[in-house]
């Protein structure tokens, strides 16, 4: 996707006066610095999480190497638990997903988002509703109707671990509409768009960064958005629509919403100037010409948020997971 001068101007601009009035830090890091993916590579949280490293690198705004490892089993629980577990130590620092909440409620493994240090938002993700472009529906009503048609667990639906986001949505249309999936559960959102490619599966709910490559060539089609507002993007991703053409999923006769979390935390007991170093780094990233280009290819919402407002947002996000899981019966027992 081309950015114009002027946007790719302004974003220089931003990054520039990121740079010169950020003040002294009273700390960095001085070995290299790992950044935990508690997911499988391929997926929005890991392409994510080496998009921030790459910038990391082009802009030097980090003496020590930042580390990418993937931590997915339990669901993203190792991940996770590894954080835990490095009490005050600042060299290692998480992305989350909203598995932060839907793994230890579904597994009840022991962890809490409190038990560890929330450090940024970064964005918020999108999830849209996919099928195979060689498949005859045009839109999410023509394939909730064919599904609806076939009878109870015809028809596949991809996604991304089992009591996670991918099926929790899933759970959610099922309740909407009155169809049944069978809900087939992979590693990464990587992995689930080349399933749909192949036909493996007949739909995914995967967010805009893992499927856009394969929209882009031909091979799948959205059909709508789990958001109550369309998507802002108005450059044209394929020959003829933008992220802004597809519908929400409300428009489309599926009234479901739901947006994931892309945060940054840190190990429990880290120290104020050792968070405000990793604050101030991510502050400058987000004001990078690469991150601007990044939000808009993978059409996130551009929601930053740091301090109490952060917290306020995960407590609230934590209830309303709560309330979705026991809806769905995937509450751990």
């Amino acid at each position: 996707m081309i950015k114009s001068l002027a946007s790719r101007v302004c974003s220089a601009a931003l990054l520039a006066t990121a740079l010169v009035a950020a003040p002294a830090l009273a700390w960095e890091p001085t070995k290299p610095v790992e950044f935990v993916v508690p997911a499988g590579t391929g997926g929005g949280a890991d392409q994510m999480a080496r998009l921030i490293q790459g910038i990391v690198i082009k802009h030097k705004l980090m003496k020590e190497p930042l580390i990418v490892v993937n931590k997915s089993g339990g669901a993203g629980a190792e991940g996770f638990l590894a954080i835990k577990e490095a009490k005050g130590d600042p060299n290692k620092i998480v992305i989350s997903l909203s598995n932060l909440f839907t793994t230890p409620m579904a597994t009840g493994v022991p962890f809490n988002w409190k038990e560890m240090t929330p450090v940024s938002m970064m964005a918020l993700d999108q999830f849209v509703l996919w099928v195979n472009a060689d498949q005859p529906y045009k839109t999410a009503a023509e394939y909730i109707a064919a599904v609806k048609a076939a009878g109870p667990n015809k028809f596949k639906m991809g996604g991304t671990g089992s009591k996670q986001e991918d099926q929790i949505i899933t759970a959610a249309i099922e309740k909407a509409t009155g169809v049944k999936f069978i809900y087939v559960p992979f590693k990464g959102g990587g992995e689930v768009a080349v399933q749909l490619v192949g036909d493996h599966i007949n739909s995914t709910v995967n967010n805009p960064i893992e499927a856009v490559a394969q929209w882009r060539a031909g091979k799948l089609r959205p059909l709508c958005v789990f958001d109550s507002e369309r998507m802002p993007y108005k450059d044209k991703i394929t020959d003829t629509q933008s992220w802004n053409d597809i519908p929400t999923c409300k428009e489309a006769g599926v009234p479901t919403d739901y947006v994931m979390l892309r945060g940054i935390f840190m190990p429990p007991g880290v120290k104020p100037e050792e968070k405000a170093f990793y604050v101030d780094l991510l502050n400058k990233i987000r004001a990078t010409p690469d991150w601007a280009e990044y939000m808009e290819k993978g059409a996130f919402n551009k929601t930053a948020l740091t301090g109490d407002a952060y917290t306020k947002w995960l407590t609230e996000a934590e209830t309303m997971h709560k309330t979705l899981m026991t809806e769905a019966g995937f509450l751990a027992k």
